[in-house]
């Protein structure tokens, strides 16, 4: 079992950064893999980056390529987020979630975080 807990949200303007935490107690997550996802009031949730086991190898929606940059730190069973040049868009709840299967579907993330609110104002 894995327990999940973000933060670093915020209030902030456009252009502003933040960096988001994400820490894992109850397992290592060294051996999962990590995901940053976001759900905007209305709208269904989606896939913001994700960071592999091994290597690491990065992933990034579209939308946020070159602004938002997942890293992790295993020793602190940590995964940041770090985002730039934020934009009112970006408003949403940002979820933190592990896998330790192979496969990469959202439905694959077995563990979840209850979430921190990013605010980013015009």
């Amino acid at each position: 079992q894995v327990h999940l807990v973000e933060s670093g949200g915020g209030l902030v303007q456009a252009g502003d950064s933040l960096r988001l935490s994400c820490a894992a107690s109850g397992r290592t997550i060294s051996t999962a893999d990590m995901g940053w996802f976001r759900q905007a009031p209305g709208k269904e949730r989606e896939f913001v980056a994700a960071i592999s086991r091994s290597a690491p190898i990065t992933y990034y929606a579209d939308s946020v390529k070159g602004r938002l940059t997942i890293s992790r730190d295993n020793a602190k069973n940590t995964v940041y987020l770090q985002m730039n040049s934020l934009k009112p868009e970006d408003t949403a709840v940002y979820y933190c979630a592990a896998k330790y299967r192979s496969t990469w579907l959202q439905s694959d993330y077995a563990y979840w975080g209850q979430g921190t609110q990013v605010t980013v104002s015009s």
